[in-house]
C-alpha cells in the first residue's frame, strides 16, 4: 500500500471513529489550555482535568496565578509528575504573560517556547487547540502510531512531525492529532496490541 492510499485509509477509518474529537484537557480560554498542557508532561489528561479545577478558581488569569507563590501552585498540583519544577515554570510563565504580553497567551510558535516549561509540542498544542493555526503536535501514541504504520522512522519526534505533516493534508493537521491520541489509548496500546484486530493495523501495519 502507498503512502498515499495509507494516509487516505487513516483519515477515512479515523473520520468514522471520530467525527469531532474532543480536546481531552478542560479549559475555558488560551491560558487555561496553556496552563493544561504544561501539567500534562508524563501525567495523565485525567490526571491534570482534577487539578485544574482548584487551580483556575484560585487563578483564572495570569495576574492571579503569577501572585501565586510557588509553594501554594505546587500544594495543588502534586499529584501530577514533576510538580516542582512545573509550579516554578507556571509561575514564571504567568509573570511573562503579564509583563511582557499584556496578560495574554501569545500566537507564535517564538513566542511561546520562550515561555519556562513550554517546548514545541506544548506549543503546537496550543497553536492547533487555541488559535486553530495548522500543527501537528507529536505525542508518544502518534510517534509509536506513525512507526507502526510505517508512515515514519520512529528515530525522533522531529521526524514524526516532518513525516506526518508532508503526508497529510494540512487542513487536517489539527483534527488528526486529537484522533490518532484517542485511537492509540482505544485500539492501538502500546502493550498486549493485536494488529488483526485494530481497525486500521490489521490492514496497513508495517
Amino acid at each position: 500500500m502507498s503512502e498515499a492510499e495509507k494516509a487516505r485509509l487513516i483519515m477515512k477509518t479515523l473520520d468514522e471513529l471520530y467525527p469531532q474529537p474532543p480536546i481531552p484537557l478542560h479549559h475555558s480560554d488560551p491560558f487555561t489550555l496553556l496552563v493544561s498542557v504544561v501539567l500534562s508532561a508524563q501525567t495523565t489528561d485525567a490526571m491534570v482535568n482534577r487539578v485544574t479545577p482548584e487551580l483556575f478558581e484560585r487563578a483564572p488569569d495570569p495576574e492571579k496565578l503569577s501572585q501565586m507563590t510557588e509553594e501554594e501552585i505546587l500544594q495543588i498540583i502534586k499529584p501530577c509528575g514533576l510538580a516542582p519544577s512545573k509550579a516554578k515554570a507556571l509561575r514564571g510563565l504567568a509573570k511573562i504573560l503579564v509583563e511582557k504580553h499584556a496578560s495574554r497567551v501569545p500566537q507564535s510558535f517564538e513566542e511561546l517556547e520562550a515561555l519556562p516549561g513550554v517546548g514545541h509540542k506544548t506549543a503546537s498544542v496550543v497553536m492547533a487547540q487555541a488559535f486553530g493555526i495548522p500543527a501537528f503536535p507529536v505525542d508518544t501514541h502518534i510517534h509509536r502510531l506513525a512507526a507502526r504504520w510505517g508512515l515514519s522512522s520512529g528515530k525522533s519526534v522531529v521526524q514524526t512531525e516532518r513525516d506526518l505533516k508532508r503526508i497529510f493534508p494540512k487542513e487536517h493537521w489539527n483534527k488528526l492529532h486529537l484522533q490518532i491520541i484517542y485511537f492509540g489509548r482505544e485500539y492501538c496500546p502500546a502493550r498486549n496490541h493485536d494488529p488483526q484486530k485494530c481497525p486500521l493495523c490489521s490492514k496497513i501495519a508495517a
